[in-house]
């Protein structure tokens, strides 16, 4: 399987890229001059479960050019496959390496968190890379589709994002807001990689806990999580884990690829 090119495996129905860290900075740095917007999902099991479970939703993320997996299950799912993948790719983690990475004249700008988490972040991320160019920030209310407004207000971000000309556009609206965003507005920005990241934005700012190491590597971060949050997470594990594995059993069970 490829998808534009890039050597991919399917999970779920969902092609997901054979990468690593480093080998996806690098062909992130290389796309980023190119006169059109490109965007990746960092796709755990919620997503992968969602785009098989839900048609809209599996329409809505078409407008991705690469999913990248972000969960320890699916690398599981991989490696059954024969892909020999060491590690995942976990949006956290990758903005950090990525921002490190990519000093001026890079240029970077964020969507999504609150103007406290994005002060915490910058303060980070820049005694870790001095040199990180940010072009500009928005951290509007954004509702349940993605929207920050009227359609004016949502034309007023994007002739911003279009001037200040990042070359990597961060969103850290949670699924499915950052989803529905990109694929509404990618076709109105005239460049610019666009990086679906999740929470990623508190981890790295420190305003949000990520699961121990030893958690993460097992694939228990969910879980973590959940404790954490336990009111704004349940329904989401509860559905979308069962869904993820009974889905997997199905096509087991009857053969699938």
């Amino acid at each position: 399987h490829t998808v534009k090119g890039e050597k991919t495996k399917p999970v779920l129905g969902t092609p997901l890229r054979l990468t690593d860290y480093a080998a996806l900075i690098g062909e992130l740095q290389r796309r980023a001059p190119e006169p059109h917007p490109y965007a990746i999902e960092f796709a755990n099991t919620h997503v992968v479960t969602l785009r098989r479970h839900a048609a809209s939703f599996r329409a809505q993320t078409a407008a991705f050019d690469a999913f990248v997996p972000d969960g320890m299950p699916l690398i599981w799912c991989l490696n059954a496959k024969v892909a020999d993948m060491k590690d995942r790719v976990y949006g956290p983690t990758f903005l950090r390496l990525c921002l490190e990475a990519s000093p001026a004249p890079w240029r970077h700008y964020f969507l999504g968190a609150s103007e406290e988490c994005f002060r915490q972040l910058v303060e980070r991320m820049t005694s870790l890379q001095p040199h990180l160019l940010i072009v500009g920030s928005c951290h509007a209310r954004f509702d349940s589709a993605g929207r920050c407004g009227n359609e004016a207000a949502e034309q007023r971000l994007i002739d911003e994002i279009n001037t200040a000309n990042p070359d990597f556009i961060w969103i850290g609206l949670g699924t499915p807001k950052q989803q529905a965003w990109i694929e509404r507005n990618k076709p109105k920005l005239r460049r610019g990689l666009l990086l679906s990241v999740g929470f990623a934005f508190d981890v790295n700012a420190g305003t949000k806990a990520d699961a121990p190491l030893w958690m993460q590597s097992r694939g228990l971060t969910w879980i973590y999580r959940l404790c954490k949050e336990p009111r704004r997470m349940f329904k989401r594990y509860l559905v979308y884990n069962t869904l993820f594995c009974w889905y997997l059993l199905r096509d087991g069970v009857l053969g699938r690829r």
